[in-house]
């Protein structure tokens, strides 16, 4: 069973950091298979932060780019994102999902908080 949870959320001050973690069971994320962050803001929509593809390509959404970095560690099965530079806007619920690329199967996790404030 393929299980991922989350961790690493916290409130913290307007242009400070924080690195989530994304711990992955039962899967082997090198495997072919698409990991991504997603976040939810209060009274929002679910949107893509970055993903990272089997072939370790990444993509950002333009509000994030040059602040967060998403990187998996073979050795922990763990997909991180490194966020820095940090705004109010980036308040949410960040959320880890993998896809797998064969069958198309779809994991989430928990969700883990982040709070923001100016």
């Amino acid at each position: 069973q393929v299980q991922l949870v989350e961790s690493g959320g916290a409130s913290v001050q307007a242009g400070g950091s924080l690195r989530l973690s994304c711990v992955v069971t039962g899967r082997n994320i090198f495997s072919l298979n698409t990991i991504g962050w997603y976040r939810q803001p209060p009274g929002k929509q679910r949107e893509l932060v970055a993903q990272i593809l089997n072939d370790g390509r990444t993509n950002y959404i333009d509000a994030v780019k040059g602040r967060f970095t998403i990187s998996k560690d073979s050795a922990k099965n763990t997909v991180y994102l490194q966020m820095s530079a940090l705004k109010p806007e980036d308040t949410a619920v960040y959320y880890c999902k993998l896809i797998t690329t064969i069958a198309g199967n779809v994991y989430w996790g928990q969700g883990t908080q982040v709070t923001v404030s100016s």
